[in-house]
């Protein structure tokens, strides 16, 4: 079984900055995209950003210039650094990660999701 974990949200002053970490246990082959979405209150999930294994990055045009995703292959985490933080950032924010292949099986899982962490900015 593969789960994601996610760490570092929090409470933050317009203009600060936050490091989101999400790592993905179990026995795991590969995974293919990894990424960032985030639900504000009433409204639905969007993507914030996205990394392919080979690196090549997406962003949600709100969060361009002020966020950057990376990750470590040999440890399946994923990270998003948030600099410049606004409060319409504020959201429940999801590790997400696509085609996960299990090492003994090669069960694939074709999306897993975190459990959330909130990231609250005030103004």
């Amino acid at each position: 079984q593969v789960q994601l974990a996610e760490s570092g949200g929090g409470l933050v002053q317009a203009g600060g900055s936050l490091r989101l970490s999400c790592s993905a246990s179990g026995k795991i082959a590969s995974i293919n995209t990894m990424g960032w979405y985030r639900r504000a209150p009433g409204k639905q999930r969007d993507m914030v950003a996205q990394i392919t294994p080979a690196g090549m990055v997406n962003y949600a045009d709100s969060v361009k210039g002020r966020f950057t995703v990376s990750r470590d292959n040999a440890k399946n985490s994923v990270y998003l650094q948030m600099n410049s933080l606004k409060p319409e950032d504020t959201a429940v924010y999801y590790c997400n990660a696509q085609d996960v292949v299990l090492l003994d099986s090669y069960y694939k899982y074709l999306a897993l999701w975190g459990q959330g962490t909130q990231v609250t900015v005030s103004s």
